[in-house]
């Protein structure tokens, strides 16, 4: 299996730093508010929707019956709300359609 790299908050705001000649802390706070902003609007409900990236939702799952891995005993999963993410059109044709 091949080593996938992954980007971090830090990475971005160096990315940041370099694209738009900032100082590391007005990139580190220009990342932090956006992530901040995301966070907000999911944990209010709303969902976040950046057009041509995707949108960010949040959806709720029933409780159902599981079963422990090692020891093929049934547990009972309890309900949860997970964030859903969505691709949108600009970005799935730039890493999918190619």
């Amino acid at each position: 299996m091949d080593s996938v790299e992954t980007l971090t908050k830090a990475d971005l705001a160096k990315h940041l730093m370099d694209k738009l000649e900032l100082g590391k802390k007005e990139a580190d706070l220009l990342v932090q508010t956006f992530l901040d902003s995301v966070i907000e609007a999911l944990r209010q409900g709303d969902g976040v929707e950046l057009r041509g990236f995707g949108s960010f939702r949040l959806r709720d799952r029933k409780g159902r019956t599981g079963r422990n891995p090692r020891s093929g005993e049934s547990i009972e999963v309890p309900p949860k709300r997970v964030v859903y993410f969505k691709l949108g059109k600009e970005l799935r044709s730039k890493l999918i359609d190619e």
